[in-house]
């Protein structure tokens, strides 16, 4: 069984990144961090407190998105493999290992009310 480690990121489809990201730095105090640069959509990284962060994902009709761009949430775990052993073990469908650009690998699913998990395994080093 693979073990979660914490909450790795929330991602928010916008439809202004550059308002989104003023409202998470000033009001809330998140702090942008880099984000890789082969996402081919607009979007920014900011941090709230250790490996926490929100993922905000902008572009046309962002509330529309579905699908790994859309709003979810990530959970680390330890192991991709076993995660994805033990989702085909329940029956659960997901998509993936992918690769994300940042090194990590991700598998997405949904909750029974149709919400998106990504499970993903951060890059070591």
């Amino acid at each position: 069984m693979f073990q979660a480690r914490e909450l790795d990121h929330v991602a928010l489809a916008v439809s202004d990144a550059d308002r989104s990201i003023k409202f998470y730095t000033e009001v809330l105090g998140f702090i942008p961090i880099p984000r890789p640069a082969a996402f081919t959509f607009p979007g920014a990284w900011l941090k709230i407190v250790g490996n926490q962060s929100v993922h905000i994902i902008a572009g046309e009709n962002a509330q529309g998105v579905g699908g790994s761009r859309g709003n979810h949430f990530a959970v680390a775990v330890d192991s991709i493999d076993k995660a994805q052993a033990q989702l085909k073990a329940k029956g659960i469908t997901f998509t993936g290992p992918h690769d994300r650009p940042d090194g990590a690998k991700q598998i997405f699913f949904q909750d029974p009310d149709g919400h998106t998990i990504e499970l993903c395994m951060l890059p070591q080093g």
